[in-house]
């Protein structure tokens, strides 16, 4: 079996509602060469849902310490075991947006594929990856020991730009999604954001730049 390093196993967008908005899953390397979700959907659902009194502390501590979040990315939020860890970032209109990362999710010797993520909550399927201009992963699995700060940006700054993109989209109500009122919202549906969430959990491993 080769080396494992580190792979995408879920995207998750939250509302400011706290309500989910989307949620992709990604297969990852198994002891025995197989790819299959290291978790099951309402597994993912949860640990997203645990992330959220997380954001809110650390929003907490930063407005008491007067330290400014200028970026918006927390970074990690927790390690939920010795495998996958939860990572973070919210935008200025309260859209949090979590990656679930499998620290032995991808055979070092695999380049990123379009092996398919499972959207739940909607959207399509079948589209490519691109790779975003991976190169040799197994130089890549040398580096990987951990995760270095700042490696999950390129991922929040793709999903930032997929959100941008849909929010620009005419026939899209973001009061729909995350009411005024405080309570509820429907989920994103739109095939396009699936296929860009997708794109991303599958061409981005460590070191990688821009997605």
């Amino acid at each position: 079996m080769g080396t494992a390093i580190p792979s995408i196993a879920c995207l998750g967008v939250i509302g400011r509602n706290n309500n989910p908005l989307h949620i992709t899953i990604f297969p990852t390397h198994s002891h025995d060469g197989s790819q299959i979700p290291v978790r099951s959907p309402l597994q993912f659902s949860l640990i997203l849902s645990s992330t959220l009194d997380i954001f809110s502390l650390r929003a907490r501590h930063f407005a008491a310490t007067n330290v400014g979040l200028t970026t918006g990315d927390y970074g990690l939020l927790h390690a939920i075991d010795e495998r996958l860890a939860a990572y973070g970032f919210e935008t200025n209109t309260g859209v949090k947006f979590v990656v679930v990362v499998d620290m032995r999710g991808r055979r070092a010797d695999s380049t990123p594929s379009a092996g398919g993520g499972e959207v739940v909550g909607g959207g399509g399927r079948e589209r490519k990856g691109t790779g975003g201009g991976v190169g040799n992963a197994a130089a890549a699995a040398a580096a990987a020991v951990g995760l270095r700060e700042g490696e999950m940006k390129p991922v929040f700054k793709a999903m930032q730009t997929a959100y941008i993109k849909l929010l620009q989209n005419p026939f899209f109500d973001p009061d729909e999604h995350s009411p005024p009122t405080g309570t509820g919202g429907k989920k994103i549906t739109s095939k396009k954001f699936a296929d860009d969430m997708r794109r991303i959990g599958e061409s981005w491993m460590p070191g990688i730049t821009s997605l």
